[in-house]
């Protein structure tokens, strides 16, 4: 009896009424296409440079030196890639709208 609780507490040997581990399968990290790099990228730098609430003319002067330096970065990006990722970053860049409360 001794000798059987010994063996079993330094044995890898699962007997059939306990269940053995699962072992999950690797999932591969997903790895993000150049345009939602570049989508973040621009997301980024329009918190850091605080461009949100800036006045519209610095905002599209912003957005002009942003998107060419996003064009030489992100060269395999198609054209309607980057004016979609401009208008994402215009919308991104506008203030929060107020909910208007209504009144009865």
């Amino acid at each position: 009896m001794l000798r059987r609780i010994r063996r079993a507490a330094c044995s890898t040997h699962y007997p059939e009424e306990m269940a053995k581990p699962k072992l999950r399968p690797r999932r591969d990290a997903m790895v993000p296409s150049p345009y939602q790099e570049a989508r973040d990228e621009l997301f980024q730098q329009i918190m850091q440079c605080g461009v949100i609430g800036c006045h519209p003319e610095d905002q599209k002067e912003w957005f002009d030196a942003t998107m060419v330096y996003l064009q030489d970065r992100y060269s395999e990006l198609k054209p309607t890639e980057f004016a979609e990722l401009r208008t994402l970053g215009e919308r991104f860049a506008q203030p929060a709208k107020k909910q208007e409360t209504a009144s009865v």
